[in-house]
């Protein structure tokens, strides 16, 4: 098997830490992925190593038997039992698993064929069973389809998905689909497909966590002597009373008229709103004059 270098895969240095596996890893997933490159055989295979590299070098186990192991971290566990099990029978301490940049990829791999009977690490006898690919996939939504719960229907891998979106469900939050992921080889268990959600403000609101903020205009007349106005909102439309006398950058809250929060029923954010006098124009002569006289008192 070909010795893949993940840290190259992803662009980082061996020392990186998990927030900078994860941004490396997004930005390059959305490069090539298949929906944004159809037909191209290398940017799918390039998508593929990146998310190979992701799964190993985002888990603190795997990451570590592959630093020690290269290309044949897998069977780390089955190299250990062996060695232990040979005890003093073989002499296992010439061999250097850390390798010298090429991830141990080098003496160890053909002390394990000659250790198992064949490259990989599979026993002589049998093939060995291996765990599909995982797959990931992004799903965009705006911000009145993550406020409800409903479902959504996709295909990935061939396959049409259907699943339950919680309401409340945030930007940039990620689902794990056990067993929908690439089939598994020689009866291995299929990969898991791992969902980003991609939401989007809706202007004029914008989200932040549970909260909701928002601005609307109020004419001068109703901002002088008050009044009532209605508001659209993503629950529908409320009615607000104006106080006289309100200022242009006013700001109100209105208690669980947020964003849902997730998983929790019935459990809202507040919604901020943000007034804006508009200055009337094309004002009629017994208008102005009006406003004359009142700046003159």
């Amino acid at each position: 098997m070909e010795y893949i270098d993940y840290y190259k895969v992803l662009g980082i240095e061996k020392g990186a830490g998990e927030a900078d596996i994860k941004n490396a890893y997004r930005k390059l997933a959305r490069k090539y992925h298949p929906d944004l490159n159809p037909n191209d055989k290398e940017a799918n295979k390039k998508f593929q190593q990146i998310n190979e590299a992701n799964e190993v070098l985002s888990d603190p186990e795997k990451r570590k038997k592959y630093d020690q192991y290269g290309k044949d971290w897998k069977h780390a566990e089955e190299f250990e039992k062996a060695r232990a099990s040979q005890g003093n029978q073989q002499d296992f301490g010439s061999f250097d698993f850390s390798g010298s940049g090429d991830g141990g990829s080098g003496d160890f791999s053909s002390f394990f064929e000659s250790l198992f009977g064949r490259s990989g690490g599979e026993p002589r006898g049998r093939r060995g069973a291996f765990r599909g690919q995982d797959y990931n996939a992004e799903l965009k939504l705006t911000l009145a389809d993550a406020y409800h719960t409903h479902q959504q229907t996709f295909t990935i891998g061939g396959k049409s998905i259907r699943i339950t979106v919680q309401a409340g469900v945030e930007n940039g939050q990620v689902i794990k689909l056990k067993g929908h992921g690439a089939p598994g080889a020689n009866g291995g268990p299929n990969g898991d497909l791992y969902i980003t959600f991609v939401i989007e403000d809706q202007p004029p609101l914008k989200r932040e966590g549970n909260d909701l903020y928002t601005t609307t205009e109020l004419d001068l007349y109703t901002a002088v002597l008050g009044g009532e106005i209605t508001l659209d909102t993503l629950g529908g439309k409320i009615k607000l009373k104006v106080k006289p006398e309100t200022q242009n950058g006013s700001k109100i809250r209105l208690k669980g008229k947020g964003f849902p929060v997730y998983k929790k029923e019935g459990e809202f954010g507040d919604l901020f709103v943000t007034y804006t006098v508009k200055i009337p124009t094309n004002l009629t002569d017994k208008q102005r004059a009006l406003f004359q006289e009142l700046a003159a008192s």
